[in-house]
C-alpha cells in the first residue's frame, strides 16, 4: 500500500522549531508496516517530522490525502522491499518523488529498487534492522537534509544548521519508544525481512519464530492420521497469517514426524526458537488434543494444555491452540491489528467453515493430494474437496483446493478434449474462492495459477499473484508460487526475494528448492542453478523435473557429457527424451538424438509440444519449432508458461511468428 511524510505539515501555525524540522513523506508496502514504524520513529527521533498514511484522517479522501502530503514534504522516502516493488501504490509515490527530484530510496531487506529506480542510491537498512548499525539513520538524514537544501535554495550544510539536529538514533532506542509487544514483533520481523544471516537461515534468537510438528494420532487407527496431520496443519496456517510470527511451513516440519531427537536438536536443524507439538485421540463424536510449546534452546516445556470436547467444538480447539503459542511469541495478539493479517481468534476466518462434516473432508481431501500418487488419487482428492463445498458451499478453502485439484488433473491427466473443461472448472473454483474470502492468500494463488498454466494468460495472472504475495508473506508455497510466476514473466527482481523468503520460510522441501534452481536458470545464472537443484534431489533422489534442470544448465555451460548423463537420469519421460535429442546431437551422436525424437514423438505425441519444439528450436529446424509451439498454443499446453525466457528456444527469437506467440500469451 502506501507512506508518506509529517505529522505537522496542515498546522500553518506551527512554530519556529517544528517549521526547522525537514519533512518528509514515507512511502512503503502495507505488510511492511512492522518495519515501518520502526523508521518513523528513528527519524522523528532525529528531528525529522514524518508524515504515513496511519495519519489520514476517518472520512477523508485517500488519494487527495497522500497527494497533498507528497507535495508539501521536503524529501519522499521510499522502503523498498521484496513485496513494495511490486505494490502499485508505492511505484506511483516513488515515482512522483523521483519526478519533484526529492527521492531518499531505502532497502528494508537488501532488495533493489526497481528499473528506472536504480540511480539513486538507496540506504541499506539491514544491519540497523539487526541491531548492528546505528550509523545508516544518519545517512536517511543526510540525504534528506540535503534535499531540503535545495527546496529552500541553500547551498550548503552550514546555511541548514538552524536545524540543530538531535544525536543519531540507536535501534535499542527505537525498540524502547515502540513499547514492549511492538518491539517484540519488530525485532522478529526485521530479522525475517532482513536477511542479515548467513543463507537466509532463521535462528533461535528469533523469539517469534515457531514450528508446529505433525500431531501424533492416538486413535489407534492409521485411518485417523488426516485428521491429526489436518488439525496441526490448521494450527499452523492460523499462526502464519500473524504477520508478527516467523512460522515453519509443513513440509519441513514434517520431517520430524514421530522423531526422537531431542526438542532442542530440532529446533536447531529448523532455526526456530519454539516447537508446537500435539497428539489427537478421536473417539466416536468425542476428540481429545494435547498440545505441548517447548522452547527450543532449554527443551522445557513453556506451556501446555489437554483439550476434550465435541468433535463439533474441533473449531475453538484449534482456535485456542493458536492464540495460546500467539500469545506466548508475541506477548499478545491484537485483533484489530491490520498488520497482523488474519485475527487468529476467529475459528470461522481460520478454518474457513464450521461445519465438521465440511471440515472432515476438506482434510481428507488435502492428505490425497499431498499423497499425489497417481491419477485415481488426485481424482479422490477432487471429490473429497467437492464433498466439502456440498457441505458448505461457502468454504472458501475448499474451493481454492478444489482449483488447484482440477489444475493438477488437467495438467497431468488431462487430453485435447478435458483438458480446457476442467482449466475452466479451475477457474470458476479460484474466483469463488477469493469472492468468498478476499484475504484468502491461497484463494489468489490458486486463482493465479489457474490462469496462468489453465488458460496461458499471463497478464491475467499477475494480479492475483501480486494480491497472493501480499496476504501470503508467511506462506511458503503460496511465495514460491509468486516467485516462479515472476520469473516466467521475466521479472527476476521479484521473483528472487520472493523465493529466497520461501527459503526461510521451508528450506526442507525439496519443491522449494527445486523452484530456487528454476529461478535462477531463468535469469540465465546457470552455474548457480545447479546447486539447489543438487539440494532437491538430496532431499527427494525421486523428484522428477530436476535431473533435466541439471541438464539444462549443464547444456547451456557446454558441459554436455555431463548434461546427458542428467538427462538420462531423469524419470519424466517428456524432459528426458528431449533433453537427450538435443545433448546427443550436440555430441555428435545423431543415431541417439534420433532415437530420442522418435520415442519423444511416438510415446507422448501431443502431450509433449513444448518439448518437441525445444528439440526443432536446438536442432536449427526453425519452421517444425513454430509449427509445435502454435499447436501447443491451440490445444493449451502448459509447457508454454516456460517460452518467454527459456534459452533452448533462443534460435526463435527474432522471428516475428514467435514474437507474436509470446503476445498472445500475455507476455510483455
Amino acid at each position: 500500500m502506501v507512506g508518506g511524510g509529517t505529522s505537522g505539515m496542515s498546522d500553518t501555525r506551527e512554530s519556529q522549531a517544528t517549521k526547522a524540522r525537514p519533512t518528509v513523506f514515507l512511502s512503503y508496502a502495507r505488510v511492511d508496516r512492522p518495519l515501518a514504524e520502526q523508521l518513523v520513529v528513528a527519524l522523528e527521533q532525529a528531528g525529522v517530522t514524518v508524515w504515513w498514511d496511519t495519519l489520514i484522517e476517518g472520512g477523508a479522501e485517500f488519494a487527495k490525502s497522500i497527494e497533498a502530503a507528497l507535495a508539501r514534504s521536503d524529501a519522499v522516502v521510499v522502503a523498498w522491499s521484496a513485496l513494495s516493488v511490486g505494490s502499485d501504490w508505492v511505484l506511483d509515490e516513488a515515482s512522483r518523488g523521483r519526478e519533484m527530484h526529492k527521492l531518499v530510496p531505502v532497502s528494508l531487506d537488501g532488495t533493489e529498487p526497481p528499473m528506472g529506480f536504480r540511480r539513486y542510491q538507496s540506504v541499506d537498512l539491514r544491519a540497523w534492522l539487526a541491531g548492528d548499525d546505528d550509523r545508516a539513520i544518519d545517512r536517511i538524514v543526510r540525504g534528506i537534509e540535503a534535499i531540503a537544501r535545495r527546496q529552500t535554495g541553500e547551498t550548503s550544510p552550514a546555511a541548514a544548521s538552524a536545524r540543530t539536529r538531535p544525536p543519531n538514533p540507536s535501534r535499542r532506542g527505537v525498540l524502547l519508544a515502540l513499547g514492549g509487544t511492538a518491539a517484540a514483533a519488530a525485532t522478529g520481523w526485521a530479522l525475517w525481512r532482513s536477511g542479515a544471516l548467513p543463507g537466509f537461515r532463521m535462528t533461535r534468537s528469533r523469539g517469534n519464530s515457531v514450528a508446529v510438528l505433525p500431531f501424533e494420532n492416538l486413535s489407534g487407527d492409521e485411518g485417523q492420521d488426516y485428521f491429526a496431520d489436518g488439525l496441526a496443519e490448521e494450527v499452523r496456517a492460523t499462526l502464519a497469517r500473524d504477520l508478527r510470527l516467523l512460522v515453519m511451513a509443513q513440509a519441513s516440519a514434517t520431517q520430524f514426524r514421530k522423531s526422537d531427537r531431542p526438542a532442542t536438536e530440532i529446533a536447531e536443524q529448523l532455526g526456530v526458537a519454539y516447537l508446537l507439538s500435539g497428539s489427537v485421540r478421536k473417539s466416536g463424536d468425542v476428540v481429545r488434543v494435547a498440545a505441548d510449546l517447548v522452547d527450543g534452546t532449554t527443551g522445557f516445556s513453556r506451556w501446555s494444555q489437554t483439550f476434550e470436547r465435541r468433535i463439533d467444538d474441533i473449531f475453538a480447539v484449534q482456535t485456542e491452540i493458536a492464540k495460546t503459542v500467539a500469545d506466548a511469541l508475541v506477548a499478545r495478539v491484537e485483533a484489530d491489528d491490520p498488520a497482523a493479517g488474519t485475527n487468529p481468534g476467529d475459528g470461522a476466518a481460520t478454518c474457513g467453515t464450521t461445519d465438521v462434516a465440511a471440515y472432515d473432508a476438506y482434510l481428507r481431501g488435502r492428505a490425497l493430494y499431498d499423497l499425489s500418487v497417481d491419477e485415481a488419487t488426485e481424482r479422490a482428492a477432487l471429490a473429497q474437496f467437492d464433498a466439502a463445498i456440498a457441505a458448505d458451499p461457502r468454504y472458501a478453502a475448499a474451493h481454492a483446493a478444489r482449483a488447484r485439484s482440477l489444475t493438477t488433473i488437467a495438467n497431468q491427466y488431462g487430453d485435447v478434449g478435458s483438458r480446457a473443461r476442467l482449466y475452466d472448472e479451475a477457474v470458476v473454483a479460484a474466483r469463488r474462492a477469493v469472492e468468498l474470502a478476499p484475504t484468502l492468500a491461497d484463494g489468489y494463488s490458486a486463482l493465479g495459477a489457474t490462469l496462468f498454466q489453465g488458460r496461458l494468460d499471463a497478464r491475467g495472472a499477475r494480479e492475483p499473484f501480486e494480491r497472493s504475495a501480499e496476504l501470503g508473506a508467511g506462506e511458503a508455497t503460496v511465495m514460491a508460487r509468486y516467485a516462479l510466476y515472476s520469473a516466467r514473466a521475466g521479472n527476476d527482481s521479484a521473483a528472487v526475494p520472493a523465493i529466497k523468503r520461501a527459503l526461510v520460510l521451508d528450506p526442507l522441501n525439496p519443491l522449494i528448492q527445486r523452484a530456487a534452481g528454476s529461478i535462477e536458470y531463468a535469469a540465465r545464472r546457470y552455474e548457480a542453478s545447479i546447486a539447489p537443484l543438487r539440494q532437491a534431489l538430496a532431499m527427494n533422489p525421486k523428484m522428477s523435473r530436476t535431473h533435466a534442470a541439471i541438464g539444462d544448465a549443464l547444456l547451456m555451460l557446454g558441459r554436455l557429457e555431463e548434461a546427458r548423463i542428467e538427462y538420462a537420469a531423469e524419470p519424466q519421460a517428456d524432459f528426458r527424451l528431449a533433453g537427450l535429442a538435443i545433448a546427443e546431437r550436440r555430441l555428435g551422436n545423431e543415431a541417439a538424438a534420433a532415437a530420442a525424437h522418435e520415442q519423444l514423438l511416438v510415446e507422448r505425441g501431443d502431450k509433449a509440444l513444448y518439448q518437441q519444439a525445444q528439440v526443432y528450436a536446438q536442432w536449427g529446424e526453425r519452421d517444425r519449432a513454430l509449427e509445435r509451439l502454435e499447436e501447443a498454443r491451440r490445444i493449451g499446453d502448459s509447457g508454454l508458461i516456460y517460452a518467454r525466457n527459456d534459452p533452448l528456444l533462443d534460435p526463435l527469437r527474432d522471428d516475428p511468428r514467435f514474437v507474436a506467440l509470446l503476445e498472445s500469451l500475455g507476455f510483455a
